[in-house]
């Protein structure tokens, strides 16, 4: 029997689940297929993920995924200073990927579109759209990412990325008045993004919580054989190339990591994550810091690891790889950003601080210290997939 269908639109393949935005685009995906005939439309950002477009079949009615150049999409991203949009809408903005869109709402007779990300709302804002009840997953606070990367900038570059958060987070106004509803990835950023926005349209704003696939990050599954340190290591985990988690482990290796090495000499640090960016390559050079790149499992990094860090200085929503880590029960030692949405209370296994003493004295006790931790029952008790995307389908159903 044939569904309901349902136009989904991701500014990224998701799939596979191996980064933040993909890991919670997926599961969201995955939830919506039991209840729709989902046609898909996404752009492929990285070559590599090529080869799993033929997996997201088992989810999907049709499938549309559009190479992306990334040099191109700057390129075209450079229009907006015409045309006074933010950056990022030329950067997505696709002829072919508009075509399907438009070919596919009318022909399939389209009542439900999920959107993912606010760079994917473009292709279904206008009138002619409105007859469908639009739901957009906007994440997490977009523009306010602009606003915190503004502040660390100066000359040029902070004009720029100022300019984008005031152009975004119009964009953003703009949409919430047209769609039915706005996610985002936490009460705590849905309560940021309504204190924004006018009275009128606050009601359309939610957090639906992201997840963990416990079984998956279970410290008693099945791991990959990776080559793993004899050596007692600590861990950071997450996409290189995304530029919060690059000036997380930046700010590490500087104000942390010198530190930590006097005092436990044999102690690596494993940055573990694919695409890593030159200033992340160049931290290899320094004494006891390794630079993995895409490695096929991250979990045994993670599960033999002293302690994972989530040094984290610009941040929105929920850190993946604080929830995977508590999963696998390890400890954490995380700033206040880096806690953003998750709210777990420290404990004696995880450890939330600003402060680079604080965080390098937290390190070297977990370096020593060999008891269980205990932070794998939060997770199981707040956000599994299966209870956090439990009501989604009700934003279209009208509940």
């Amino acid at each position: 029997m044939n569904k309901e269908p349902l136009l989904y639109l991701c500014h990224r393949i998701p799939y596979p689940p191996n980064k933040g935005d993909k890991i919670r685009s997926f599961n969201i995906l995955k939830k919506l297929s039991e209840h729709y005939d989902v046609y898909l439309g996404c752009f492929i950002d990285d070559p590599f993920d090529k080869q799993y477009v033929s997996a997201l079949n088992k989810y999907c009615v049709d499938v549309c995924a559009i190479d992306q150049h990334k040099t191109l999409s700057k390129i075209k991203g450079l229009k907006a200073f015409i045309t006074g949009q933010a950056i990022t809408l030329p950067y997505y903005a696709d002829t072919k990927m508009k075509h399907w869109v438009n070919r596919t709402f009318h022909q399939q007779n389209i009542k439900n579109i999920f959107v993912y990300s606010s760079s994917m709302a473009q292709y279904c804002q206008d009138d002619e759209f409105s007859v469908a009840t639009r739901v957009i997953d906007f994440v997490d606070v977009d523009s306010d990412k602009w606003r915190q990367y503004a502040e660390k900038k100066s000359g040029i570059a902070k004009w720029v990325f100022q300019r984008e958060y005031e152009k975004l987070a119009q964009y953003e106004a703009q949409i919430t008045e047209k769609f039915t509803h706005s996610l985002f990835v936490s009460p705590d950023e849905a309560a940021l993004f309504r204190s924004l926005q006018p009275e009128q349209v606050q009601h359309k704003i939610h957090g639906v919580l992201n997840g963990v696939d416990v079984s998956f990050f279970d410290p008693e599954a099945k791991m990959a054989d990776e080559s793993i340190p004899e050596h007692p290591f600590i861990a950071f985990t997450g996409a290189m190339d995304y530029w919060a988690n690059v000036d997380s482990v930046l700010w590490f290796a500087e104000h942390v990591w010198p530190n930590i090495k006097q005092q436990a000499p044999d102690c690596l640090f494993y940055i573990v994550g694919g695409n890593p960016s030159a200033e992340v390559e160049k931290l290899a050079e320094r004494p006891g810091i390794v630079v993995t790149g895409r490695v096929h499992d991250i979990r045994p990094f993670i599960a033999q690891s002293a302690c994972v860090v989530a040094p984290m200085q610009i941040a929105r929503g929920i850190q993946n790889k604080v929830l995977e880590a508590m999963s696998l029960n390890k400890p954490i030692v995380t700033t206040t950003m880096g806690m953003e949405g998750i709210n777990a209370p420290s404990n004696e296994h995880l450890v939330i601080s600003d402060d680079p003493v604080e965080f390098t004295n937290a390190c070297v006790n977990f370096l020593a210290d060999k008891t269980q931790p205990a932070n794998r029952r939060w997770v199981i008790d707040n956000f599994t997939w299966q209870a956090t995307l439990a009501n989604l389908p009700d934003y279209f159903s009208g509940k």
